[in-house]
């Protein structure tokens, strides 16, 4: 049996040397992010993708190592350890097979086939089985007993076929078997109970519907899954029907198992194979089918699960990391027609100035006064940006503010749409509250609106990412799995870009690698009372800033204009000493090091290893004095939106638009073109070649072009296509869309994709076709 390093090494394809190195580091409370930054001579350079899955892969295979040792013991306590099944249990790879070998040995309640044992009507069972020459009447009529209940022969025969059937069941290698066979060719069937079809209209796609386990994508199973669990779908793993004929394939493995002939010898000799038949059948239909239907689904849902989360992740991530405009004056707006428009303008570091309420919009309609407020607010206070959300009203309020700037050539400020998902929840959080215990939880949101532009991470960070809406039925998953990994994205994130100590929220802070919300508050708190931090090593007197702490959290927090410039980048203190014998062997100042590039790419990095610092370290060092404390995220870009389209009856098939991607899911990418409505972009017309993945192509807050496919404005959908020389589909006579498939695209897919036994058609070009439809009715439940 190898060590969990060394699992953890092969899956990973690295040494175990740097598995066994990471573990040890964590162990002693370390941060994947200072480990991925600051130990990479440690750990081989591992980087933070690869310990996030060693992590993950930690904590399975120690609670599978727990769990053997329970098996191992109450085994042993029952006096049925042998060394044949110690050797099976040792190497047990996964908890499901661990499982498989303790099921016989496992405490249960008294069952039928414990009651038949008691009964003596073992040894009839096994005389059966091991010789089907003998008459199972003759045989049994020697195992009638009145006493135990054994009253005539069908008595005993009934208490032979349960003791077999749960031997059968039983079997560690019979259920691998079986489990492995029904996850590579076993169909997920759901069929609408009757009399749901109204009430289940959102499931009409799987109203009659089977796919295999084994290609079946998360978004699908998980709708699957919220149809069953609504009562509107009957859900059941079932076979292909050929494969079922003349006996069920399954029950032909569970008589291979145990060398029993399910079908009638010509010479008649073998009179116990009818009645071992009987038992196989009774095996597989009352005992296994359950268990490995249970079983299978389950997996699915896990898998499913896994994969919905993987893509929250990778959307939050995409979120977080989203260019900032930096520090620009901005005024806020929370778009609204009844309760007007909320109006915070907040100046560069994200202070609030000035906030109000104006009513441009049905029923109030103050437009000139709206337009006075406007206009003095980008006046007095030189507005760089004004940041709109996109909710009710948006496109309104963006074409008023666009009157108002062309109204007055005179102001220079930019209009940008900004996603507004999880402000409402912000505002009306203790979080909020406490910040501004003064302002109005509508106000609030108009403060996040204008600060989630200047810099989205900073202010997105003060919100559950739960709640941020970039998920794929993330309500239907494992919440504190979800929560998790989203936690760790997040830490990820603020690591990845670094923080300024000295401006940096609470709420930031405590996402920073070794820092807690206490720690975090402590910070604010002690910066409020004596100022700015000068530095980084000023951070020690922050009360509960222990040595370990200050080593994991150094590196990620930045003192600008402090007395020493390394402060400002993600060289870690630890390590100035490096940057100093860089500069006392050129003979220059460390300020003059800093962004000079042409010289610092003259250094050779060994020149400077020793025994504390490697080679790795060194490199990185020399390419932060390059350019200290960059910022990894993107250039600050905006989408411009058409205008005279704002509402979806504006749209019509052929309109060439920009939009921005708003969230990615397995099926497509969903684009906001502003209209209040997202309009989807099938995996299939994202692109002219082949992908898996949507995000092979596209990210969340990507500004891409597409074009109008089809508009079904009664059921709110739009279809779009990023393949601009797509045809729109044409219409017949009759007025319905004639959709003209792209034959390339049709092969590519049966190819690449099948649906049970037949292959997945693809999406009509110009129309919404059977998987746009899917995928439609997908956003509409979540």
């Amino acid at each position: 049996m190898i060590s969990i390093e060394q699992r953890i090494a092969q899956e990973l394809s690295v040494k175990p040397e740097q598995v066994i190195a990471a573990v040890q580091l964590l162990d002693e409370g370390a941060t994947v992010p200072f480990i991925s930054r600051y130990r990479k001579e440690i750990t081989g350079a591992l980087d933070d993708t690869q310990l996030r899955t060693l992590e993950e892969r930690l904590v399975y295979l120690r609670e599978l190592e727990e769990r053997r040792k329970t098996v191992l013991a109450s085994i042993a306590e029952q006096g049925k350890l042998t060394p044949e099944l110690e050797r099976d249990v040792l190497a047990a790879e996964t908890k499901n097979r661990l499982e498989d070998l303790y099921l016989p040995f496992k405490p249960k309640r008294r069952t039928k086939a414990q009651m038949a044992r008691e009964a003596g009507l073992e040894p009839l069972a096994l005389a059966l089985l091991e010789n089907p020459l003998l008459d199972p009447s003759e045989e049994a009529q020697k195992y009638v007993n009145a006493e135990h209940a054994v009253n005539d022969v069908q008595a005993a025969l009934d208490g032979a076929k349960q003791i077999l059937m749960e031997n059968f069941s039983e079997d560690a290698k019979l259920l691998g078997d079986l489990r492995e066979y029904l996850s590579e060719n076993g169909l997920v069937k759901s069929q609408v109970v009757d009399g749901k079809q109204s009430e289940g209209e959102k499931f009409r796609d799987y109203f009659d519907f089977s796919e295999k386990v084994s290609v079946m994508p998360s978004h699908r199973a998980l709708a699957v899954f919220r149809g069953r669990k609504e009562g509107v779908l009957n859900v059941v793993l079932a076979l292909p029907e050929e494969l079922t004929v003349p006996e069920h394939i399954c029950e032909r493995r569970i008589a291979a198992r145990f060398g029993i002939v399910l079908q009638k010898e010509k010479n008649d000799k073998r009179k116990a194979d009818a009645w071992l038949a009987e038992v196989v059948r009774w095996t597989w239909r009352v005992k296994l089918l359950t268990h490995l239907e249970t079983d299978l689904l389950g997996q699915l849902r896990e898998k499913a699960e896994e994969e919905a989360i993987r893509v929250f992740a990778s959307n939050l991530k995409d979120l977080l990391l989203a260019a900032p405009a930096g520090q620009k004056v901005t005024l806020g707006l929370d778009p609204g027609f009844r309760t007007g428009v909320k109006v915070a303008l907040v100046d560069g570091t994200g202070k609030v100035v000035q906030h109000g309420a104006i009513f441009p919009h049905q029923p109030s309609n103050k437009v000139a006064e709206a337009e006075k407020i406007v206009f003095a607010l980008c006046k007095q206070y030189n507005v760089d940006l004004i940041s709109v959300g996109n909710g009710t009203a948006s496109r309104e309020t963006e074409k008023f503010v666009a009157d108002v700037l062309k109204a007055h050539a005179e102001l220079h400020a930019k209009t940008v749409v900004v996603s507004e998902a999880g402000a409402s929840v912000y505002s009306a959080s203790e979080l909020a509250a406490k910040e501004f215990p003064d302002l109005d939880v509508t106000i609030r949101g108009a403060v996040s609106i204008a600060r989630r532009l200047q810099d989205p991470l900073a202010e997105l960070v003060k919100i559950d990412p739960k709640s941020i809406g970039v998920g794929q039925y993330q309500h239907d998953v494992n919440q504190s799995q979800l929560a998790r990994t989203l936690d760790a994205v997040v830490e990820d994130c603020v690591n990845g870009v670094g923080v300024d100590v000295n401006t940096a929220s609470v709420a930031l802070l405590k996402r920073v690698s070794g820092l807690s919300q206490t720690l975090a508050s402590n910070i604010v708190e002690f910066r409020d009372k004596n100022g700015a931090f000068s530095s980084r090593e000023a951070l020690k007197i922050v009360p509960r800033m222990g040595d370990k702490t200050f080593e994991q959290a150094a590196g990620f927090l930045r003192i600008n204009n402090g007395e020493n410039p390394l402060d400002r980048s993600a060289v870690h203190p630890e390590s100035y000493e490096v940057v100093e014998r860089i500069a006392k062997k050129s003979g220059r100042s460390i300020d003059s090091l800093i962004g000079d590039g042409v010289f610092l790419r003259t250094l050779n990095a060994r020149d400077f290893i020793c025994e504390k610092f490697g080679l790795p370290t060194v490199v990185d060092i020399i390419k932060e004095l390059d350019k200290p404390g960059r910022d990894p995220r993107p250039e600050f870009k905006t989408a411009t939106f058409k205008d005279g389209v704002e509402k979806i009856g504006d749209l019509t098939p052929g309109m060439v638009l920009e939009g921005v991607v708003t969230n990615v899911a397995n099926f497509g990418a969903f684009v906001d073109i502003g209209v209040h409505q997202d309009g989807l972009v099938h995996i299939s017309a994202i692109t002219n070649r082949f992908i898996k993945d949507p995000r092979e192509a596209v990210k969340t807050g990507d500004i891409v072009k597409v074009k109008v496919l089809e508009v079904d404005a009664a059921r709110k959908r739009i279809a779009l296509t990023m393949r601009l020389d797509d045809e729109v589909a044409a219409k017949t006579e009759s007025g319905k869309v004639a959709p003209r498939v792209d034959r390339k695209m049709e092969q590519r897919y049966m190819n690449n994709k099948q649906v049970g036994n037949k292959p997945e058609k693809p999406a009509a070009v110009g129309s919404m076709g059977d998987l746009l439809r899917k995928a439609m009715t997908d956003k509409l439940q979540r």
